[in-house]
């Protein structure tokens, strides 16, 4: 597939004609990267961003004493670190790849000078920009506002919708990665899935889980039920 197919999935570019795509693959660069290799750090400069061809690669902040909050993982086609680009700021987090695979990178100036000379690009992206703050926005209010059981449930209901509501899901990341993107320990959300587990809403089998009660989740997920 060449970069500008790629980047025609990419919701970013959505609705791009094939000219425009072309243009924008002319200044793309492609990186592989390895299980663990950072692309960015906390606090470095913003001279492009990145589209995730290949892999998943996590954004997240570490605290003094070495602990690892996990703010977002992205996968094939997601794009990130475009607004601490535009703003010609610093990365507010560090990114690294969760797994062996590939990124698109696009620097900032030649993207600049493409937009000068077409404002739909620029249209295309803010639109795209609106949709993440609002994911973001979503995010705080569930690390500060709900339990773990209420942000595992959400995620598992989320999982099963994007693979077609299916009845058991396979978790998309490790357990250790979970726990850090649900805010919680490895120990809390082992207990979470346990309790969950024991209450028949849920079976667990390694990292496939089954959704014995989709009803009592969505109730869980919408805080109407604890555990």
């Amino acid at each position: 597939m060449s970069l500008a197919n790629t980047l025609s999935s990419v919701p970013l570019f959505t609705g791009l004609q094939p000219d425009q795509l072309e243009r924008i693959a002319r200044i793309a660069v492609d990186r592989p990267v390895d299980r663990g290799q950072m692309l960015f750090f906390e606090r470095g400069e913003a001279e492009g961003f990145y589209i995730v061809a290949e892999g998943k690669v996590k954004i997240f902040r570490s605290a003094p004493d070495g602990r690892e909050a996990v703010l977002h993982i992205y996968g094939v086609g997601e794009s990130f670190g475009e607004v601490p680009m535009f703003m010609g700021g610093r990365f507010p987090a560090s990114a690294a790849a969760v797994e062996k695979g590939k990124v698109i990178f696009l620097p900032r100036a030649e993207l600049a000078r493409l937009i000068r000379e077409d404002a739909t690009l620029a249209m295309n992206m803010l639109a795209s920009l609106s949709g993440k703050l609002r994911e973001f926005a979503g995010k705080i209010e569930a690390l500060t506002l709900q339990e773990i059981p209420q942000r595992l449930s959400a995620y598992l209901l989320d999982l099963s919708e994007r693979e077609g509501d299916a009845d058991a899901v396979e978790l998309d990341m490790a357990k250790g990665l979970l726990a850090s993107f649900l805010g919680a320990t490895r120990e809390t959300l082992s207990r979470a899935l346990s309790r969950m587990a024991e209450q028949n809403f849920i079976e667990v089998k390694g990292r496939t889980i089954r959704l014995l009660d989709r009803a009592g989740l969505e109730d869980l997920a919408s805080g109407e039920v604890r555990l």
